[in-house]
């Protein structure tokens, strides 16, 4: 497992254009993004997910109708999420009173015990997307649950690969960015851009002629922090990423959840040597 991050991006051809490339983002900031955000030429129907189909996927808070964080099942006993989420959940709080954390998994109460964040996350929010800084967490559950879990990704292939998000946060499109939230889980797909130390996605515009934009072409954000990124492998679903955050091109955010924003999530195929430690040794 590597312990260090590059915090890169695809190269264009020429120094000029690499010039213009680092430039460009400097207006990039880290900004709350508001969870799944769908193409604008797709009725919004299409986007539902059926909470049946992925039992292992769960949302870590509920304000009201909203939905905040979510987290994986990786073992009977333990859940994937950006570390992150804790603070941004009641959850940090209940364990630090030495309290449980209870959570809904497959219709199913389970309290939360304990909670191991990598050793490379700072607790820093502003930073997390910082080279040396990880935003992931492990989740203990106290009783098993039986709902199915999602292997961490083992490969090394994300480049160019299709993925599935899932979310219970806000919604829109992609020409407004984000409106509502409703509580209901959608799913969206992109294709990674970059895959280094972590992943990269682009919210490509269906308008374009250059025919990346997927039919259920979407991106998450922040009520989606912690969401998966599913990839299928040898005819299953596996755990390739872990969302942690939206690039923004203005400082106020207002570009958020528009085409052309792009996401990050954790790489889980780099941390395997940490979840598995962690699982065994607890």
């Amino acid at each position: 497992m590597t312990n260090s991050c590059q915090n890169t991006w695809p190269e264009k051809s020429g120094s000029a254009n690499r010039v213009a490339i680092w430039l460009a983002l400097l207006a990039f900031v880290l900004v709350p993004a508001d969870a799944i955000v769908i193409r604008h030429d797709t009725g919004y129907t299409r986007y539902l997910a059926s909470e049946g189909e992925y039992p292992g996927v769960f949302p870590l808070a509920q304000q009201g109708r909203r939905k905040v964080c979510v987290a994986t099942l990786v073992a009977p006993q333990w859940a994937l999420t950006a570390a992150h989420c804790v603070s941004e959940t009641p959850m940090q709080a209940a364990l630090a009173d030495n309290d449980v954390y209870a959570v809904e998994v497959d219709r199913q109460v389970h309290d939360i015990d304990s909670v191991f964040l990598h050793p490379g996350w700072s607790g820093d929010m502003s930073g997390r997307l910082h080279s040396r800084q990880f935003d992931l967490a492990l989740l203990h559950l106290s009783t098993p649950s039986t709902a199915s879990v999602l292997a961490p990704y083992r490969g090394n292939s994300e480049s160019a690969q299709a993925m599935t998000f899932l979310g219970w946060g806000y919604t829109g499109i992609g020409t407004t960015g984000t409106s509502v939230a409703d509580g209901r889980l959608r799913f969206a797909q992109n294709t990674v851009m970059q895959a280094d130390d972590r992943l990269r996605f682009e919210f490509n515009d269906p308008r374009n002629r250059d025919g990346r934009a997927l039919e259920f072409e979407g991106i998450p954000g922040l009520d989606d922090s912690g969401g998966p990124a599913l990839i299928l492998e040898d005819g299953e679903l596996q755990l390739a990423g872990i969302a942690i955050g939206e690039l923004a091109r203005t400082a106020d955010g207002t570009g958020a959840g528009r085409y052309g924003a792009i996401v990050v999530y954790e790489r889980v195929s780099r941390h395997l040597e940490w979840i598995e430690s962690v699982i065994s040794d607890n």
